[in-house]
């Protein structure tokens, strides 16, 4: 089955409203094994409004329209919908009573609107709301009307939408996002080719900020199948991108890192510099994480990581405060102070100002100390302040979660 949605109110182009109701509708109908290859967002013009319905029923059996139910003139839906099916409105006594319901008050004018439905369409009631939807089927083609508020539009979609499409799909869809890092799209790319030629399962890459995401669907009549062909080509995947795996789904890094910390039972201390505590704010944003954090200090400078962290002087003096040199003492100055098992540092040169030509702005060292053994990577980000920060965060967290599991 193909689908299309198109959202239906001015106030959407011009961007007042932000669409959420494609993006919901678009979500629950891939769970369905519905595909959808085309969104529409149109005004309220009713020339504009017969051009995007006649197109959307050209490429689909199924169109799922959100807005244009109101009350007023510009609310078209339902009236465009019916000229392009050749059916009359009619109006519902039943409908303008649930109105008044509703509103507690008499039914307007303008509300007896809402009470016109195309004839022999199936009515959708609307809890939440003076707007019905309707489900109207002509020739082949599907037609549903749905209110816009998201208040109204999400139940109703769910309580009775949702079972309508599902007895005629026919399919289910299953998915798994697996999150790498430490790789760049064009790289994976590359690697996986042949891989994302794949019809079904589907294999599509999402670049996001310093991590990519592979996203599987696979299409089936039961969600066994369909689970089959996820773990089928998961292994596949695992062959050529294990390295660089480290988590699935809405698992993202910081929570990757601190469950594996949490699991072995091992308590972290943080040194940050350009960073300002933004690896310990992560860390701490994860419940249950006091079980191991023990502490975070924060030494911009120098007389701070001697202060603190019990870096040389002559280290400092040699080779400066962005240096492997100084990361390493940072990091395991820290797990010594904090008598932690893990100590890791970051320090680097953020920008926008600050870089030279041997060390430039986006030059980042991460110093990882488990048990007496230091390690320090050095890195080269690029981006703004912002995002120069927030990647040496998430590289920190990898380091540790790289580590941990060379320990084991």
């Amino acid at each position: 089955m193909k689908a299309e949605i198109i959202a239906v109110g001015t106030e959407l182009l011009v961007g007042d409203i932000l669409n959420t109701n494609a993006q919901f509708l678009s979500r629950r109908l891939f769970a369905l094994g519905i595909d959808v290859y085309y969104q529409t967002v149109v005004g309220d013009n009713p020339d504009r409004l017969t051009k995007a319905v006649s197109l959307a029923f050209s490429r689909a059996d199924t169109v799922i329209f959100s807005g244009g139910l109101g009350p007023t003139d510009d609310d078209l839906t339902k009236e465009t919908v019916a000229s392009y099916f050749g059916v009359p409105l009619l109006f519902h006594e039943e409908i303008a009573e649930q109105i008044t319901s509703y509103l507690h008050r008499p039914c307007s004018e303008s509300n007896k609107k809402q009470a016109y439905i195309p004839e022999g369409a199936f009515i959708l009631e609307n809890k939440r709301g003076t707007a019905p939807g309707v489900i109207l089927e002509h020739e082949g083609k599907t037609a549903i009307l749905l209110p816009g508020p998201p208040r109204e539009l999400l139940p109703m979609f769910s309580e009775m939408v949702e079972p309508y499409l599902k007895a005629r799909s026919g399919f289910v869809m299953a998915e798994r996002m697996v999150r790498l890092f430490g790789i760049g799209e064009s790289s994976v790319g590359d690697m996986i080719r042949d891989l994302m030629e794949s019809a079904n399962p589907s294999v599509a890459p999402y670049a996001k900020d310093s991590e990519v995401t592979l996203r599987i669907a696979a299409k089936a009549q039961t969600q066994e199948e369909a689970e089959a062909l996820i773990k089928e080509m998961h292994e596949r995947l695992k062959e050529r991108l294990g390295a660089y795996i480290y988590g699935y789904d809405e698992q993202d890094m910081v929570t990757t890192t601190a469950a594996l910390l949490l699991k072995k039972g091992l308590t972290i201390a943080c040194a940050e510099s350009c960073t300002a505590g933004l690896l310990a704010g992560a860390l701490g944003n994860i419940p249950g994480i006091s079980a191991c954090l023990n502490e975070s200090v924060v030494t911009y400078s120098n007389e701070a990581k001697i202060k603190y962290l019990g870096v040389l002087p002559e280290t400092l003096s040699a080779h400066g405060a962005v240096s492997r040199q100084t990361a390493g003492e940072m990091a395991e100055g820290i797990r010594k102070t904090a008598g932690a098992d893990v100590g890791v540092s970051i320090t680097g040169i953020a920008g926008p100002d600050g870089g030279t030509p041997e060390k430039p702005v986006g030059l980042v060292y991460v110093g990882v100390s488990i048990a007496d053994a230091v390690t320090v990577r050095e890195l080269h980000l690029i981006g703004t302040r912002e995002k120069i920060r927030q990647a040496a965060v998430l590289h920190a967290l990898n380091e540790i979660r790289t580590r941990l599991l060379a320990e084991t």
